[in-house]
């Protein structure tokens, strides 16, 4: 039997509670342990307010939270680091800089000279198909095209793990489905742990090793399953198997609690 993946990612009983507007309190989620190991491929899923987003905020030190602890390589969270990626539902690229320049942005506040950023950032605009596009302004692109950019920023960082939040939810579904298989592959030839979020349970399935399912509010782990399905993984060869379908049918039992839910809350 082979070893489990080295642990990345360690969120052990995380909480949040907020304070409403007439001093309410309100649970978010509670008690939330999520551990993602070494090139492992995460997501989180649950119907919307389950707090799924808010806790890869905190994941990514973008919030606090109210209770428990969150290690990355063993380092306790305390606010953001570079040892963490995050993409965005929106591309949040600097529209007055070329997509060559987005890219190089961190590795540039890092310090790092010149020629080796520029090296670095036309690895990962090839990595990601945007070879040619390094001059061009997000203004300039294609919604699928800036979302790779926004991809390839956070890769050329070498994060320990890339946080997703919803990155396709944008786009169309021609497209989404070009950039699940896009980054399906990449995150395997680039040896990439994700934590992913999304409400889209077919997305969760097809990208990943393992999926995590958030109850409604308060958002509580209810449910963790294995994706069994081989890759590389094509949508084309997976989506009309019996094994994808048997997944779908469960996780949307578990997450909208039954078979009935329409297309729209997992598309």
């Amino acid at each position: 039997m082979s070893s489990p993946a080295p642990r990345i990612l360690s969120a052990e009983h995380i909480g949040k509670v907020f304070v409403d507007r007439n001093g309410a309190r309100v649970v978010a989620f509670e008690d939330i342990s999520v551990n993602v190991g070494r090139n492992e491929f995460v997501s989180i899923i649950g119907p919307s307010g389950c707090g799924k987003s808010t806790f890869l905020r905190i994941v990514a030190g973008l919030d606090r939270p109210t209770s428990g602890e969150i290690r990355v390589a063993g380092n306790v969270v305390k606010g953001p680091g570079a040892d963490r990626g995050m993409v965005f539902q929106e591309y949040a690229l600097f529209p007055w800089k070329t997509t060559q320049n987005n890219v190089e942005f961190g590795l540039r506040l890092k310090g790092m000279a010149k020629a080796d950023r520029a090296r670095i950032a036309r690895h990962f605009l090839q990595v990601v198909g945007l070879a040619g596009f390094e001059d061009k302004y997000p203004h300039q692109l294609s919604g699928g095209m800036r979302q790779r950019a926004a991809v390839a920023r956070a890769l050329a960082n070498n994060p320990t793990i890339l946080l997703m939040d919803e990155p396709f939810a944008a786009v169309d579904a021609m497209t989404r489905q070009r950039l699940q298989e896009e980054l399906a592959a990449l995150t395997v030839s680039e040896e990439t742990t994700v934590l992913f979020v999304t409400h889209a349970v077919e997305e969760a399935i097809f990208l990943s090793d393992r999926v995590i399912v958030l109850s409604g509010h308060p958002g509580r782990v209810v449910a963790e399953i294995a994706i069994a399905i081989p890759r590389p993984r094509i949508w084309t060869d997976v989506m009309q198997t019996g094994q994808f379908k048997a997944y779908r049918e469960e996780l949307i039992r578990l997450t909208y609690g039954g078979a009935a839910e329409t297309a729209e809350s997992y598309q």
